[in-house]
């Protein structure tokens, strides 16, 4: 079942040792894991790398493009200020594409059949996406939250959130990859999404 507050893209993208291992360069060609050959070659290599200062270098530059990757996230692409306000509405039923059963095989939603989400649960919390690398957007952001006592969610399209996070002293998320705002069809933002009977309300206002 989709639901928004569950699906929201709030950390970042994660990353694993393979990136680096490949900066070591070619070593030779490839042997099984056991081959004790290779794994003197791989320990020759980094002992040169070390000697050399190249593998703290290395080390730095991972380290540094991991950091900047999580300070501040790539932006989402063909998100502008809103320039031109409007009001318009989704509906977030999904047609099931498969049999959905449960740990006892109990069937619980069959193939095809077509699922409300607002049925079920409710969006309790307002979704506030804007672009945090607007200051005009960022204040407005912040009067939001203000006003609203903890009721508005905010959501970056580009920007800082670490920076904000530490600034506001709350979460503040991100929308990795720009799933959210194609899924509700924003284009511009600020924007707020709430629900609407069993459809979600979107409103892109200016800051």
């Amino acid at each position: 079942m989709w639901s928004l507050v569950r699906i929201l893209l709030v950390l970042f993208t994660c990353t694993t040792f393979s990136a680096f291992a490949a900066e070591l360069g070619v070593v030779g060609p490839t042997y099984e894991i056991a081959e004790p050959d290779l794994i003197e070659v791989i320990q020759a290599r980094l002992k040169q790398m070390e000697k050399s200062g190249e593998l703290a270098r290395k080390q730095t530059e991972y380290r540094d493009k991991v950091i900047g990757g999580i300070e501040a996230p790539k932006a989402v692409a063909g998100i502008k200020t809103t320039d031109s306000p409007r009001t318009y509405h989704v509906d977030p039923t999904l047609t099931v594409d498969r049999d959905i059963r449960n740990a006892e095989g109990a069937l619980l939603f069959a193939r095809g059949i077509k699922i409300n989400p607002f049925d079920h649960v409710s969006l309790t919390r307002k979704l506030l996406f804007f672009d945090g690398r607007d200051s005009r957007q960022v204040a407005f952001a912040k009067l939001r939250l203000g006003e609203g006592g903890g009721m508005n969610k905010p959501i970056l399209v580009a920007g800082e959130p670490l920076k904000l996070m530490r600034a506001w002293k709350q979460a503040v998320y991100y929308d990795q990859g720009g799933s959210l705002v194609r899924r509700l069809g924003i284009r511009q933002v600020p924007a707020i999404v709430s629900q609407d009977g069993k459809r979600l309300r979107i409103d892109e206002v200016r800051p």
